[in-house]
C-alpha cells in the first residue's frame, strides 16, 4: 500500500514535466538571485503577510499538492493575481485543464512575470515568478494549447482571483 501511495505521488510530482523540456524555453530568462524585485520585504514581514502555504510556495519555491486549489475548477471570467503583492499574472480566458491537478495557462500577462531556470528535481525546468515581488509561481512548459503553446503550471495557493467586471 505505501509502495502503490509513493509511487502514485511520484506520478503526479513528475507530471508536470511532460515532454516539453526537451527544447529551450523562448521566453526571457531572468534570474531571481541577480533581479531586485520592485516589492522587497524581509522574511518576517512576508511570514506576517501570507498563510503558511502561501510564504511555502512564494517565498520557498514549494509545491502544492495536486488537485488542491479552490482555483483549479474556477470558471469565472477575471484576473488571476499574486496572493503576496497583487500584481495581474493571467487572465482567466487564458487557463485550460491541464489534467496536471494545478491551474494552467496559456499566456502570462506580459512583462508580469518573470523566469528562471531550476533544477531542483534533476532536470531543467523553467521556474516562474511574480515580476513585482519575486515569488515563485510555478514552472511554464513547452507543452501547452494553440495559441502559445506554452503551459503556465502555477500553484493555486501562489493566487487569488480578481472576478471581472
Amino acid at each position: 500500500m505505501k509502495l502503490n501511495f509513493a509511487l502514485a505521488l511520484l506520478i503526479l510530482f513528475v507530471s508536470c514535466k511532460g515532454n516539453s523540456q526537451k527544447k529551450e524555453m523562448s521566453t526571457t530568462e531572468i534570474s531571481k538571485e541577480k533581479k531586485e524585485f520592485p516589492v522587497q520585504k524581509s522574511n518576517s514581514e512576508w511570514k506576517k503577510e501570507l498563510s503558511d502555504a502561501e510564504y511555502y510556495v512564494l517565498r520557498e519555491a514549494a509545491t502544492e499538492n495536486p488537485f488542491t486549489s479552490d482555483l483549479l475548477k474556477n470558471k469565472e471570467e477575471g484576473t488571476y493575481v499574486c496572493a503576496a503583492c497583487a500584481t495581474p499574472l493571467f487572465k482567466s480566458y487564458t487557463k485550460f485543464d491541464s489534467g496536471t491537478g494545478w491551474p494552467s495557462f496559456y499566456e502570462e500577462i506580459k512583462g508580469n512575470v518573470a523566469y528562471d531556470v531550476d533544477y531542483k528535481i534533476g532536470y531543467k525546468r523553467t521556474e516562474e515568478h511574480c515580476a513585482t515581488c519575486g515569488g515563485h509561481l510555478g514552472h511554464v512548459f513547452e507543452d501547452g494549447p494553440d495559441p502559445t503553446g506554452l503551459r503556465h503550471c502555477i500553484n493555486g495557493v501562489a493566487l487569488d482571483f480578481v472576478p471581472a467586471g
